[in-house]
């Protein structure tokens, strides 16, 4: 599948809000380049660390949950 696609659906899995879709892959993107292993079966080596991100977040692999203060 085409980057684009994922991304759209990754989009699609945080509610359609790119501001919490860019800090989930940030974060993840993070903790992969600090030696994390990815939850889905790519090539380290092939793909940028915010690209893996983005795939398990399309994959549904990584669930973000939004707090909301009171």
């Amino acid at each position: 599948m085409r980057l684009e696609k994922i991304a759209a659906k990754a989009l699609e899995n945080v509610g359609y809000d790119r501001y919490l879709l860019s800090i989930a892959v940030a974060k993840r993107a993070n903790e992969l380049a600090t030696g994390s292993m990815p939850l889905i079966d790519v090539d380290i080596k092939q793909y940028k660390y915010a690209d893996i991100a983005i795939m398990e977040i399309a994959e549904g692999k990584i669930k973000i949950e939004v707090k909301k203060s009171s």
